[in-house]
């Protein structure tokens, strides 16, 4: 759709690591999140200013990458500029589970809706993270494109992240642990053990522990495993898939070429993972990504029956 007939704005999150380029084609905006080395602070750029060999090597060598959340002040600027210039607007955020930032948008975007109230702004939690949060972004710019309203594609974007399915695994639980996300006990009794855990995003949008495998080349046959058992032909941006690793080109290549992808009808989309989400999950992180079953289905039946008394069903 010509950029003119667009209907509203999208504006999502470095956190989604989708590659730059797909970004800058779409024309959409994204908040960029800030990341501490030893020579100060940066912000994730999708690795304009730094390469993803570059970070990852660095922390190979024993340097510490912290993260923090996007600046108020940055928040504030770019959601103010966004109401003067009155285009609908929908935000999707990284999960509300893994940082305050999204609570922060939260805040800011009502304190505008005061100040403007005729601005038409949509502020939703996608309940994910990494490129995990890049495919729902990827296909709501195709929605967008496609002409939905700003209303449509925040309830389009509400429905649709529960059918994101991914997995993806780490090559060293050190990292895991650091961000408190393992216990220190966990991770030294995986490391000696060659434990490399298998990790998706539960409901809440926070990390979940779905299983283990024993060694490197077992943990990236589960990623194929688990795609060619839970993916959804022909759904959403014609089946697309996407795959991404922190600096691991050869095992993500790997992944991708055992897929159950006949003749490559089902594209594949790689990108690297960014430094905020790298910096807790270290180098050698490998994800796929893709349209499958309803999330929600997947639950126990008791929580099903106390997420309905909760909803007020």
């Amino acid at each position: 759709m010509p950029e003119d007939k667009i209907q509203c704005r999208l504006v999502l999150d470095s956190c989604c690591d989708l590659p730059l380029e797909i970004l800058e084609n779409a024309k959409v905006d994204f908040l960029e999140f800030p990341f501490n080395m030893n020579d100060g602070e940066h912000f994730d750029d999708m690795w304009k200013s730094m390469s993803a060999k570059e970070f990852y090597d660095r922390m190979r060598k024993g340097e510490v990458s912290g993260t923090a959340q996007v600046p108020v002040s940055e928040i504030t600027e770019r959601f103010e500029a966004y109401a003067k210039e009155g285009t609908p607007t929908v935000y999707l955020g990284f999960s509300s589970a893994l940082s305050g930032t999204f609570g922060l948008v939260e805040q800011v975007v009502a304190d505008i809706r005061e100040q403007y109230p005729d601005f038409e702004i949509y502020v939703i939690d996608t309940k994910l993270a990494s490129i995990a949060e890049g495919l729902l972004a990827y296909e709501a710019i195709n929605q967008r494109n496609r002409g939905l309203s700003a209303k449509q594609l925040a309830a389009w974007a509400e429905e649709a992240r529960w059918f994101v399915n991914c997995l993806f695994t780490v090559d060293e639980l050190e990292y895991l642990r650091r961000g408190g996300r393992i216990p220190a006990a966990a991770a030294t009794i995986g490391a000696k053990l060659n434990i490399k855990p298998l990790l998706a995003f539960d409901l809440d949008g926070a990390l979940s522990l779905t299983g283990v495998a024993r060694g490197r080349k077992k943990s990236l046959k589960a990623l194929v495993k688990c795609y060619d058992e839970n993916h959804a032909e022909g759904h959403g941006s014609n089946g697309v898939v996407l795959t991404a690793s922190a600096d691991a080109d050869g095992d993500v290549k790997w992944v991708e070429e055992h897929l159950d992808r006949p003749d490559g009808a089902i594209p594949a989309i790689r990108s690297q993972i960014g430094p905020v989400i790298g910096s807790h999950v270290g180098p050698g992180m490998v994800a796929v990504v893709f349209w499958g079953d309803d999330r929600r289905e997947k639950i126990s039946i008791a929580d099903r029956i106390a997420n309905k008394i909760n909803s007020g069903e």
